[in-house]
């Protein structure tokens, strides 16, 4: 099993390197900075892209005190303490770093708006491994993975090299989905899995869209502040989950539930079908 472990790794450093090479760098782009939304009230300047990341706040510290007030979340492992720690640890920072950042967007400041998201990002990739993969591997991973995504930060700074950045914030998207699918889970409710991806992509697609949706609102809410309010909901929905889920004693992936929910669905439909067909066919005889 180690020399497996060591052989992904290898296999991933690999490709990483691979990329590095093949690919071009990618600057920050300084229009990035250019939100739709400059309004100022109350002496605030851009006042609801600053005030829509309090929800952060308040989540991230609701996500604490259920983590460590007599364990309401039943974690039963430390590495799931550590992780989810981690990972409100760093939805709480959001609303700091990215309402800092608000205040006058420029690059120096965009780090402090990022590095609590990488927190995020990673320490949900490592809870993912436990829950999913293997206890101990996802429990080692959760240190490594932080420093991974605060290197990518740090690179992206110093060299003005936005790939493994991008690397770190995008991977868990299509990672976490994919394997909340296909891998078995550990506790009940994966669905809320999906739901906080697809809150998250509708997030990146209001972040693209800032300018038009502020346009199409007539200039009450811009595209960016939306954005903040669906990515609060990530952690809104991963918070419910912890409520609510118990331990999985049936292992099934969503998959597999998925295909045995549709079988049966098809053979109840043809079932169905039959009793139809033959009761026609007795009116007509009699």
């Amino acid at each position: 099993m180690r020399k497996r472990t060591v052989y992904a790794w290898g296999v991933a450093i690999l490709c990483f390197v691979v990329l590095m090479m093949v690919t071009p760098a990618i600057p920050q782009s300084q229009a990035y900075h250019d939100f739709a939304d400059k309004r100022r009230f109350l002496g605030i300047p851009n006042m609801l892209n600053v005030v829509s990341n309090f929800p952060f706040l308040v989540i991230g510290i609701i996500g604490l005190v259920l983590c460590f007030y007599r364990n309401y979340f039943k974690l039963r492992l430390q590495g799931e303490l550590w992780g989810w720690t981690c990972f409100y640890v760093g939805v709480a920072a959001v609303a700091f770093g990215s309402a800092y950042y608000h205040l006058k967007p420029n690059d120096a400041r965009l780090v402090w708006d990022r590095l609590p998201m990488t927190i995020a990002f990673t320490s949900i990739m490592a809870i993912f491994i436990i829950e999913r993969i293997d206890e101990r591997k996802g429990t080692i991973s959760v240190v490594p993975l932080l420093l991974a995504g605060i290197i990518s930060i740090l690179y992206w700074r110093f060299f003005d090299d936005l790939r493994p950045y991008a690397l770190v914030q995008f991977l868990p998207c299509i990672a976490i989905p994919v394997m909340a699918i296909l891998l078995p889970p550990m506790y009940t409710h994966s669905t809320y899995w999906l739901w906080a991806a697809v809150f998250y992509l509708l997030a990146k697609v209001e972040e693209a869209a800032d300018k038009p949706i502020y346009n199409w609102t007539h200039h009450i809410v811009s595209g960016h502040t939306l954005k903040h309010l669906c990515a609060a909901m990530v952690p809104v929905l991963l918070t419910l989950m912890l409520a609510k889920r118990t331990i999985e004693t049936e292992r099934q992936s969503l998959l597999q539930i998925w295909k045995v929910s549709w079988k049966t669905k098809v053979r109840s439909n043809g079932s169905e079908e039959e009793t139809a067909s033959y009761a026609a066919v007795s009116v007509v005889e009699s």
